[in-house]
């Protein structure tokens, strides 16, 4: 029996497309169910009952722009406002340019359906002795981030839009966005995990993007090194998903679920550039598959380096900075960060370069599972409790997409942990000394 039968995943077809009867929510919720029991997870277990709800409510609030209209938006939000109506200088008001710089946005990707970050930046020449309302650019840029969108389109969309609804003298979009990466990429040495990329969108006087007026433009944006040259066209490797897995074999079910969320969603999936998406995002995902190794790894790694204790521990030790990657349960939407180890070392500086790569295994191994971050910290220092001896402390720090693409939206956000054993669970002096250790831009 398939993973599709067990969850009497009840579909129709319409247009050749698989879709759940019975309602846009319906069927993400339907289709959730299904990707979980392809991971091997048991959806009945307690922290996955509102999986499937809190997706469904994430998907609609991430793509609510299919169902915005920008006309509605701008409509009765432009006012009059005298100046200097010439293509020879300006003076402010009317004909002067106007920017609002970073917007932060959050828009899923069409080629994977993850999350990507967009710092956006809004500027117009006004024409005809009207402004539009500032508040107003932000919502028109909203309105084109919530739904899926690769970068050099959403910059032309919104370019287009404005001009199209304010008729400036010109319209000029640049938006910096940022991509997580997948977690069999390498590592970024910064620890940042993303592909960054810059795209820029004129119209009517920003046409030519070697005019004075763009120069003007990015010069007022106070980025170092943010020029013309700098932004480039969108190409095929912006998402990692591309470089990474042209093609997919998976279970059919698995792919029709995907493809029921994106037609639940007002797409198409038989679109071009949706066609290979559904593979994609089930190739995400079956990297957090359920593998029930626990009993496995914790027999590899139990007493293999665990230091002798004749001799009392000394000194406190660390291994910081080691990268995870994971899936938050919730909402399966990723997070990622480092993992900060601290130990007491009897008469060695440090652990071998054995347990600095054990260790490494043992974030990543516990990284790859649908997770929340409190278990994932708990979970590490068990672990290292059997490499590194009984007194060990772990801290996570992690940015959680779900944090900040959805609901709250709280940009910059991250989140910390922090799992005590043996002697650093009753000194604090001892904690205090590690958690100085910890750099401040970790």
């Amino acid at each position: 029996m398939s993973v599709l039968d067990e969850c009497h995943y009840h579909v129709g077809v319409e247009n050749g497309v698989s879709v759940e009867v019975g309602g846009e929510r319906g069927a993400i919720e339907d289709a959730v169910r299904v990707l979980l029991l392809g991971l091997g997870e048991d959806i009945n277990r307690e922290g996955l009952l509102k999986t499937p709800h809190r997706v469904a409510e994430a998907f609609r609030d991430g793509t609510r722009g299919y169902h915005q209209n920008v006309k509605d938006i701008v409509s009765g939000a432009l006012f009059p406002e005298s100046g200097l109506e010439s293509s020879v200088g300006s003076a402010g008001g009317a004909g002067g340019l106007v920017i609002v710089r970073d917007l932060d946005l959050f828009s899923y990707c069409e080629s994977c359906l993850l999350p990507f970050q967009v710092k956006c930046h809004v500027g117009y020449v006004p024409s005809g002795q009207r402004v539009v309302g500032l508040s107003k650019l932000s919502r028109v840029a909203e309105v084109f981030a919530k739904r899926l969108q690769d970068p050099q389109r959403l910059a032309d969309e919104i370019c287009a839009a404005l001009q199209h609804s304010i008729k400036p003298t010109g319209v000029a979009v640049v938006l910096q966005c940022s991509h997580i990466c997948f977690p069999n990429s390498q590592p970024d040495p910064s620890h940042q995990g993303c592909v960054r990329l810059s795209v820029m969108s004129g119209s009517g006087a920003f046409v030519d993007k070697k005019s004075g007026i763009w120069t003007d433009f990015l010069g007022l944006l106070k980025f170092r090194g943010l020029t013309a040259d700098a932004t480039r066209s969108l190409e095929k490797s912006w998402c990692p998903s591309r470089t990474i897995c042209k093609t997919a074999a998976s279970d059919p079910s698995l792919l029709s679920a995907v493809s029921s969320i994106l037609y639940a969603l007002g797409e198409d999936p038989l679109r071009e550039d949706l066609i290979e998406t559904p593979a994609r995002f089930v190739n995400w995902l079956m990297n957090f598959k359920n593998s029930n190794a626990d009993t496995k790894l914790n027999t590899f790694v139990r007493g293999s380096m665990r230091e002798s204790s004749l001799t009392p521990p000394s000194h406190i030790c660390s291994e910081l900075n080691l990268p995870f990657w994971s899936q938050c349960e919730h909402h399966l939407l990723p997070f990622h960060g480092v993992v900060h180890v601290g130990y007491y070392s009897s008469g060695r500086a440090a652990i071998s370069s054995v347990g600095k790569s054990l260790l490494q295994s043992v974030v990543q191994f516990y990284g790859f599972k649908l997770q929340v971050q409190e278990r994932l910290t708990r979970q590490v220092a068990e672990a290292a409790s059997s490499i590194l001896g009984e007194d060990v402390i772990v801290v996570v720090e992690a940015s959680h997409t779900c944090m900040i693409s959805r609901g709250i939206e709280k940009i910059g956000s991250s989140t910390a942990t922090i799992a005590v054993l043996g002697r650093f669970s009753t000194d604090p002096t001892a904690r205090a000394k590690f958690l100085q250790i910890i750099p401040s831009s970790a």
